[in-house]
């Protein structure tokens, strides 16, 4: 495990550390796990945080706007296949 040490603005660490002790972290956890969350959020994807966020965003999915009829699978299959052999994709 790597050892990192960091210079804190004083009004800093002491908001750090309030806002790690009202989440129930020690400082280092509430850096790590900020840290991860950010690097997350920069991938564009962060984990579900229950089973009630995934169900939402489920709904949210089913209730977007898309096309009435799904393509054709064996159309779109071709026009990936085209792509792949450096087609032009195109029907």
């Amino acid at each position: 495990m790597a050892r990192v040490q960091l210079l804190i603005p004083d009004d800093d660490h002491a908001r750090f550390v309030q806002q790690a002790r009202i989440e129930g972290m020690s400082l280092s956890a509430w850096l790590i796990a900020a840290a991860r969350r950010r690097v997350a959020q920069k991938r564009g994807s962060l984990p579900f945080e229950s089973a009630e966020a995934l169900q939402r965003f489920f709904r949210e999915c089913d209730a977007l706007k898309g096309p009435k009829v799904e393509p054709d699978w064996e159309e779109h299959s071709e026009v990936i296949n085209d792509s792949r052999r450096g087609g032009t994709g195109g029907p």
